[in-house]
């Protein structure tokens, strides 16, 4: 198991949480996903997915990824 950190811009109230969570939420591997606005901390398992897959599922979503 992994946990990341991913840092989120353009949410700005408790729908956009909302919808990051289901989105994240809904990548195979990932177990867990405590998010708040700018920021989601999410768990997952390594073999079945890779934090690019979780990142790629919050800009469908229609937020921006804010890379370290």
């Amino acid at each position: 198991m992994a946990e990341a950190t991913v840092r989120i811009e353009g949410m700005s109230c408790q729908h956009c949480v909302m919808a990051v969570k289901k989105a994240v939420e809904s990548v195979k591997g990932v177990t867990g996903a405590h998010v708040e606005i700018g920021k989601a901390v999410v768990s997952f398992d390594e073999t079945k997915t890779k934090l690019a897959d979780i990142e790629e599922a919050v800009k469908n979503a229609g937020y921006k990824v804010v890379e370290e």
